[in-house]
C-alpha cells in the first residue's frame, strides 16, 4: 500500500506476463514430447533388461538408430541402407567428434548379425560410445500386477 495525496493506493503485480510465459512453456514441452515420439518406431519391441543401468540424462548429440526384426536400419523412422548408415555416422563424427553417442534400439526379435552390422559401421566411422536401449521394468497391467 502506498499513500498518494490523502488516498491509499493499492500496488498490484501484473500477472499477465507470467501467465504468458507459463503457457509458452507448456506449449514448448508438449511440442518437444511429440517430436521425440516421432523419432521412434512403435513396432519395435525392445528386449527386457531388469538389471541394466538407467540413462539419467541423454546427450543431445545422441544418434538414435533402430533395427527392426527384419534387420532394416532406421533413423528417425526412415529406412537407410548400411552404406547410407555408415555415411551418416561419418557425418556425426565430423559434426560432434568421436565421442558422439549412438543409441541402438534393436527389436527383441532382431538377429545378432543385424545389430553387429550397425556396431561395425559405428566402429569404422570412428564412434566408440555405442549403447543399447532396453526396457528396465515390465509395464504394469490395469489390475496392478
Amino acid at each position: 500500500m502506498r499513500r498518494k495525496r490523502g488516498r491509499v493506493e493499492e500496488l498490484r503485480i501484473d500477472m499477465t506476463p507470467m501467465i504468458d510465459i507459463v503457457f509458452q512453456m507448456i506449449i514448448f514441452f508438449v511440442v518437444t514430447i511429440e517430436l521425440e515420439k516421432q523419432l521412434f518406431t512403435e513396432s519395435i519391441q525392445l528386449a527386457q533388461s531388469p538389471h541394466g543401468p538407467m540413462i539419467e540424462q541423454k546427450d543431445p548429440r545422441t544418434v538414435v538408430v533402430e533395427v527392426d526384426h527384419k534387420g532394416h536400419i532406421l533413423i528417425a523412422q526412415t529406412e537407410v541402407t548400411p552404406l547410407q548408415f555408415y555415411a551418416i555416422m561419418r557425418k556425426a563424427v565430423k559434426a560432434g567428434g568421436q565421442t558422439t553417442p549412438v543409441l541402438i534400439r534393436g527389436d527383441s526379435r532382431t538377429r545378432h548379425e543385424d545389430i553387429r552390422r550397425c556396431i561395425d559401421a559405428c566402429t569404422r566411422a570412428g564412434l566408440w560410445k555405442v549403447s543399447f536401449a532396453a526396457i528396465k521394468e515390465k509395464a504394469k497391467t490395469a489390475r496392478g500386477g
